[in-house]
């Protein structure tokens, strides 16, 4: 009897093992609810925004209010707080990631990829690959920002063309690219940041509502959030 409940537990450890291994693109954050609603798989297209919020994201850092409105997600701002991020509980390695946002023309935004927070690095700070959305004057939106680390990394300077791809006040669409050591970024079908750059390989993805002091609330909204897994 003994031998036969040993062989059962051999062949249940084996199989898990066997089953981690399918795929290693994508795991559960260690702060991740197992009951995450999607689990991605190689070659299709997953939606991000299903059920509750609280099922598949977790918030970092800052306060800003995150809801689901309809098929959007609605960041909107709390003065004086720090830079807020609302973060898959699954992280990806290589993957492209589709998406429109539209912004307060006043707010900075951005959407992490392959990002940390880690109680060893200042307290948990989110940091990593940051996809800029932004509506100001300088329109460096789709360039390649590491938050919290090492500052800019592939900037817009000297591309003017990129520079007018985003629309203030409008829907935009942007395709963000991340395989093996290479990350590239597409605003509304026009080419931007092509980066290469092996510091983080996989990490969650987070959706960046920017700290401020303006007292009237500033909305950053994302929809068709989508996902697709790299082989």
């Amino acid at each position: 009897m003994n031998r036969l409940k040993n062989m059962s537990t051999l062949v249940l450890l084996l199989t898990v093992i066997l089953l981690a291994g399918v795929n290693s693109d994508y795991f559960v954050t260690p702060e991740a609810d197992l009951h995450s609603t999607y689990l991605p798989q190689d070659g299709e297209w997953t939606n991000l925004i299903q059920g509750d919020l609280s099922e598949n994201w977790v918030q970092r850092g800052g306060e800003a209010k995150y809801r689901i409105q309809g098929n959007q997600i609605v960041g909107t701002t709390v003065p004086d707080t720090p830079n807020s991020f609302l973060c898959t509980k699954m992280e990806y390695g290589d993957f492209v990631l589709e998406l429109e946002v539209k912004v307060d023309p006043e707010l900075n935004s951005g959407i992490q990829i392959r990002s940390q927070s880690k109680a060893s690095y200042n307290n948990g700070r989110v940091h990593g690959y940051q996809v800029e959305i932004d509506p100001s004057e300088r329109a460096w939106s789709g360039g390649i920002y590491d938050e919290a680390r090492r500052g800019w990394l592939d900037d817009l300077e000297g591309q003017p063309e990129a520079r007018k791809a985003f629309k203030n006040g409008e829907w935009n669409k942007y395709k963000i690219r991340a395989h093996g050591d290479t990350l590239k970024t597409w605003v509304n079908g026009v080419p931007v940041a092509h980066l290469v750059d092996s510091m983080d390989a996989s990490g969650f993805i987070g959706l960046q509502v920017h700290s401020t002091d303006h007292e009237e609330p500033l909305q950053v909204r994302w929809r068709n959030i989508r996902v697709k897994l790299l082989e």
